[in-house]
């Protein structure tokens, strides 16, 4: 079903706080991200490359996978590697990776606005599958009640059901699928990206985030204040780690599984680390570069700057917006930091991000003339 945006376990031996590479779930992070390019701007180039490299059947398998079937294959822990991961999977019961499904389904309120809750990594149904899964309208009804209707595509959900029928055989799609997009597309690319995440993992490492409150860490680390939604998803987790992607663009996902959140972020050098990284400056500077390039969200900017705080539905309108190329533009704006977004009496509304503007032609600056 709807995977949730852009959310996984370590040891009790790990720090509370801290910030990893975490193969695996960057892994399936891409994978996720696959699926998502046709509702989100600002992604690194790469996602459109592999997209366009993948042929129809195989990108249909993927949002089957990674959507349909997504609470099968979230991992309940850290793993040394993606294949690690693969194998890890293929020694699952495969009713437990079905019940894993149907219980995070149980879980869900489509009035909550914190999104999908962690799997639960339990034999135990927390519901008696029989009338769920009596037929594919049935199943088909079953999500209605929990998600949103233009989050369900009957197609892909349908399918779905008939791999919940056949857990072995639906074991058997995980597996194989997961196989077959590592070693044609994850494999060398994050063998190309590898060096640039190790080094902005060292580069956090060098700060003190021991001394943190998840709250202090997520605003260092992710490079803005937790809003409410986030601190809600902060609050429920014993552990944080954070991880950087060479994919996300903007940003931030999360992954959970018990107790555990993994964040990830646009792989980049926080200010104060003693580090030179001109890929992660480069990769950075793009990020926010790629945000202007484009004249809506320039007019955005302009409409903003000049008027002051806008509703995104008065936005819509000065512009000529529809209402899902409105959203999409400010949400790549917001997630850039050029954007302020706050609820203001059930709206959204924006402010300009002037700070990060400048931030911004600081860094080009410097990265362009040494000052």
């Amino acid at each position: 079903m709807p995977a949730p945006e852009p959310d996984f376990l370590v040891t009790r031996a790990d720090p509370p706080i801290r910030v990893a590479l975490e193969p695996a779930i960057n892994a399936l992070n891409s994978l996720l991200l696959l699926v998502k390019a046709d509702r989100i701007s600002g992604l690194d180039e790469w996602v459109a490359r592999a997209i366009a490299a993948l042929p129809p059947d195989q990108r249909r398998r993927n949002v089957l996978v990674m959507n349909g079937l997504y609470y099968a294959v979230c991992p309940d822990q850290s793993r040394p590697s993606f294949p690690a991961y693969i194998d890890h999977l293929a020694a699952q019961d495969p009713l437990t990776l079905r019940n894993r499904v149907l219980n995070a389904y149980a879980q869900v309120n489509k009035h909550e606005e914190c999104g999908l809750p962690p799997a639960l990594i339990t034999d135990r149904l927390l519901l008696d599958p029989d009338p769920i899964l009596a037929n594919v309208d049935a199943f088909l009804g079953f999500l209605r009640q929990r998600f949103p209707e233009e989050s369900i595509d009957p197609e892909i959900e349908s399918a779905a059901y008939g791999y919940l029928m056949d857990p072995p055989a639906m074991r058997a799609l995980i597996v194989s699928h997961l196989r077959s997009m590592w070693e044609q597309i994850l494999s060398p690319e994050w063998e190309r990206v590898l060096p640039m995440l190790q080094a902005s993992v060292e580069a956090f490492q060098q700060l003190d985030l021991g001394s943190q409150s998840k709250y202090q860490a997520a605003h260092l680390v992710l490079g803005r204040e937790p809003d409410a939604k986030w601190q809600s998803i902060l609050d429920r987790a014993d552990r944080v780690v954070f991880v950087p992607s060479a994919h996300v663009g903007p940003y931030h996902v999360k992954f959970e599984a018990q107790d555990t959140l993994w964040v990830l972020f646009g792989a980049r050098v926080p200010e104060g680390a003693i580090m030179h990284a001109p890929d992660l400056s480069r990769a950075e500077i793009l990020v926010r570069l790629t945000a202007l390039a484009d004249d809506t969200r320039l007019r955005i900017l302009q409409l903003v700057a000049q008027e002051g705080e806008q509703r995104s539905s008065d936005i819509m309108e000065r512009l000529d917006l529809t209402q899902s190329t409105a959203s999409r533009h400010l949400t790549q704006l917001a997630a850039t930091g050029y954007l302020h977004e706050r609820r203001c009496e059930g709206a959204k509304c924006y402010t300009l991000g002037e700070q990060r503007i400048e931030d911004t032609l600081r860094a080009l600056s410097l990265f362009l003339l040494g000052k």
